[in-house]
């Protein structure tokens, strides 16, 4: 099975060896997503909701890229820096995720200085 890389200049720009995602056969592998406004490649400040909503954005940038949408994520993984931000987090998270939300995992993650949180997703076609 051949794999496809999947790139977008409205979603932050790989600073190290990953692609934005990449899609195999039906599915759809995002890299880890951090809130990187892509305009100016500078970490959203504002908190956890900003940051939350900037990760949103570029995760569902990604996804637009190869005619998807938050609603074909089957799987994500999020990292938070600190656990005491999780309601805060799930509040804006849920405002992206409807009435059926995809599976998901969160734990607590040292993350670079000044990113709160980090996403993966997994899509299906």
């Amino acid at each position: 099975m051949s794999k496809k890389i999947v790139f977008t200049e409205n979603a932050p720009t790989p600073v190290g060896p990953y692609s934005q995602a990449v899609i195999c056969g039906d599915f759809v592998f995002v890299s880890g997503q951090i809130p990187i406004n892509p305009k100016t490649s500078t970490v959203v400040t504002g908190g956890i909701e900003a940051q939350t909503a900037q990760v949103m954005e570029n995760l569902k940038s990604i996804l637009e890229n190869v005619s998807l949408t938050l609603e074909d994520v089957v799987k994500t993984s999020v990292f938070l820096s600190n656990l005491n931000d999780f309601q805060a987090f799930n509040s804006i998270y849920g405002k992206y995720f409807g009435v059926n939300p995809p599976a998901r995992s969160t734990v607590q993650a040292g993350l670079m200085t000044g990113v709160l949180l980090e996403i993966d997703a997994i899509a299906k076609k």
